[in-house]
């Protein structure tokens, strides 16, 4: 018989882990504590934006014309508990209020009420970002509470989902990392990802503490790269250097590459900011906290970059904001995402909006979620109407849209022609014919 497959959690991880499981072939129920979300879900609809994730889920879910029907959506976990062989753990791992540490409620919660409804044999994946050590004590709550005692088992399976794209790192990994305390379970994890299997996906198999160290590992190596990128722009910012052509020569070098050396005003999301300080405060736990002693530095240049911004347009608005116009081009954390979440771009809004700046926001997709975080900024429906008659203008998220701005058209409307470029993305050159006066961070003289 099939595998089937239950994701429980259906946030951003969730909805593309079950609509992708649904893309490979397998019946798969989604399971959540919130009944307006199943309801939205059972409609086809996410309440995110995740570019083709809702194009996958319409391919799928049950009842909708044309679907598969392979997926469906429950707030039952006796029935999650009896329909699936193999269980997803995709819920949220947030970082502790007043605390570096990882907040585990929400996995504990999941363990908790989905064991007692496992009366055969079944493997429970967990997908979460976790301290290292957690496996270990799931594992054994696991068997405590299932009927099915031992052969309730437990792996874990890293995500390394890039927002913006999702569903291709989910149907087309760049690796599997599979950590397991038994050949049955990664023999069922590789029927499971037999298809990208197939198609060369590397597979690395370990044990749980290993599996459960890769993914705060990985996100603190690229925050590394991208603070130390970010350290040089205060550099060059000293010494009239320009970080740009810097990060070209030093990307050449294949030892270091070319891939998230682009300065600008820093990493957020809800990813490696959490997962950077939750990896220290585990480290201290476990008596290695001076390991780790340099990532505190890393989140600091990283928080610095924030500050710098509003200082450069402090300046260019001459000393004050007060009575003074500010666009914000960008509110999401990275391009092709709606998350606002430890964005820097509304990071930076906001700061200028608390010294009396009159701060009109625009972006592409993050306008709603923006507007719950920051309802007292202003709010633009396009970057002509954000900036007109400001004073200058910031350009803080990459948006496509923002780099194929005509600079004339919106120069027309903007009070003053001043544009500071907190991404690096933007053409100077363009620009300046336009008329603009323009900045970008690490690049006195660019």
């Amino acid at each position: 018989m099939p595998l089937k497959i239950t994701v429980i959690g259906t946030g951003y991880l969730g909805a593309t882990h079950a609509a992708a499981m649904a893309e490979l072939g397998f019946e798969v129920l989604g399971l959540d504590i919130v009944p307006e979300k199943i309801e939205m879900l059972g409609r086809g609809e996410v309440p995110l934006y995740e570019p083709g994730l809702e194009e996958l889920l319409r391919k799928h879910v049950a009842g909708l014309p044309g679907s598969s029907g392979r997926l469906r959506f429950t707030t039952s976990w006796e029935e999650a508990g009896a329909f699936g062989d193999v269980h997803f753990v995709c819920v949220n791992t947030p970082q502790k209020h007043g605390e570096y540490a990882c907040d585990m409620s929400y996995v504990d919660s999941a363990f908790e009420s989905l064991a007692p409804h496992l009366t055969r044999p079944t493997l429970v994946v967990g997908k979460s970002t976790v301290p290292v050590g957690s496996a270990a004590r799931l594992a054994k709550r696991l068997a405590e509470l299932a009927p099915a005692g031992e052969e309730a088992e437990l792996a874990w399976n890293p995500e390394f989902l890039r927002e913006g794209f999702a569903v291709e790192d989910t149907l087309h990994p760049d690796r599997l990392v599979v950590g397991v305390a038994s050949e049955r379970a990664e023999s069922l994890l590789r029927e499971v990802y037999a298809t990208p299997l197939a198609e060369g996906s590397p597979w690395v198999v370990m044990d749980y503490p290993t599996a459960e160290l890769v993914k705060t590992a990985a996100n603190s190596f690229l925050a590394t790269k991208i603070s130390f990128i970010n350290a040089m722009a205060e550099i060059c910012e000293a010494a009239d250097g320009d970080v740009v052509k810097l990060a070209e020569a030093i990307g050449h070098d294949e030892r270091i590459g070319k891939k998230f050396l682009r300065a600008g005003v820093g990493f957020g999301g809800g990813c490696l900011p959490k997962d950077l300080r939750a990896f220290m405060a585990r480290a201290g736990e476990l008596g290695a906290d001076q390991a780790l002693t340099f990532l505190r530095e890393i989140d600091s240049i990283n928080m610095r970059r924030r500050g710098h911004m509003v200082e450069l347009a402090r300046e260019a608005v001459g000393g004050g904001f007060l009575g003074k116009r500010v666009a914000v081009l960008g509110a999401t954390f990275k391009p092709d995402s709606d998350d606002v979440r430890d964005s820097p771009a509304l990071n930076v809004a906001g700061q200028i909006h608390l010294q009396g700046g009159q701060v009109t926001v625009y972006d592409p997709k993050g306008m709603e979620n923006a507007r719950r975080v920051f309802p007292t900024l202003g709010y633009a429906p396009t970057a002509l109407d954000a900036a007109r008659g400001a004073d200058v203008v910031l350009h803080l998220t990459e948006w496509r849209e923002f780099r194929e701005l005509d600079p004339a058209t919106l120069g027309e409307v903007a009070a003053h022609r001043r544009i500071l470029d907190g991404r690096n993305a933007l053409d100077p050159e363009l620009w300046r014919k336009a008329g603009w006066t323009y900045r970008a961070l690490g690049r006195p003289r660019a």
